[in-house]
């Protein structure tokens, strides 16, 4: 009659030596530490209840991360973040996603006449994500257009004055492009159009947010949005973006050119204001 060995493991495999713990680290203001999932690295920069802020040394870029003990590392090593018994707030003020000095406890302000037209609910969404904090303390608000089509004839119903201007983000502003062709049909001294280059705000967003070198290309007729999660091997286009808009943590995650636009905009909006 067979029998079963007793043993499952190699009886010549070295055994495997036990990992020692990894070497505890005091949190305080100043210290560099890299987030292990992301690879972000930076300096600690603000402390607020269960959330670290990093910044990098070499763009300034800013990312919150949840306070977890053993989320980080030091110079390529895990280590294990502890408080070290010092509590350590933000100040009256703090720097938001978009890098904007905001107070930190916004009072509810009565919105402004004039608006930013965005053309849809990804655009409203991402400007949310990283300038929200600015937009409540300006009092500004985003409303999406779906769709520019009739830009022209919108911006005539809304009346822009010197007290009621408006600020219009298009997608893929560039020359030759049907988006170029409304915005020249729009002449008000009280509306900027600004947009960026890019077909869809998605691709504003930098690919390394998803874990990419570069967002795939699409064939020539193809919907992009579509072509893009096919590309990715996602069913849904829409888990695509709720897979960037949650990656996206500051300004530092978006592509330059749309950050122009959008500050442009606000800068159009509020130059006034003394």
């Amino acid at each position: 009659m067979n029998r079963r060995p007793r043993y499952v493991a190699d009886v010549l495999a070295v055994p495997s030596k036990k990992r020692p713990p990894p070497r505890e680290v005091s949190l305080r203001l100043g210290i560099r530490l890299t987030d292990r999932s992301t690879r972000f690295t930076g300096r600690v920069v603000e402390v607020d209840g269960r959330i670290i802020t990093l910044e990098a040394d070499d763009d300034g870029g800013r990312r919150a991360f949840p306070f977890e003990a053993d989320r980080f590392a030091q110079d390529g090593k895990p280590v294990r973040v502890t408080r070290g018994g010092v509590a350590i707030t933000r100040p009256a003020t703090l720097t938001s996603a978009s890098g904007a000095v905001v107070a930190k406890a916004i009072t509810p302000k009565v919105a402004r006449a004039s608006r930013i037209w965005v053309e849809g609910t990804h655009d409203a969404q991402l400007l949310e994500k990283v300038w929200g904090d600015e937009l409540r303390e300006l009092a500004i608000v985003v409303e999406p257009l779906h769709g520019a089509d009739d830009l022209a004839a919108a911006v005539r119903t809304f009346s822009p004055g010197p007290t009621r201007r408006l600020g219009v983000l298009l997608d893929h502003l560039v020359s030759g492009s049907k988006e170029s062709r409304i915005a020249a049909e729009v002449r008000d001294p009280n509306v900027l159009i600004t947009g960026h280059p890019f077909v869809d705000v998605w691709a504003g967003v930098r690919p390394k947010v998803l874990g990419l070198r570069a967002w795939p290309t699409v064939p020539k007729g193809q919907p992009w949005k579509e072509g893009i999660a096919a590309a990715l091997g996602v069913a849904d286009h829409r888990d695509v973006w709720r897979r960037a808009l949650g990656g996206v943590q500051s300004f530092a995650d978006l592509e330059a050119p749309l950050i122009g636009a959008v500050e442009q905009l606000l800068d159009f909006l509020t130059e006034h204001d003394g």
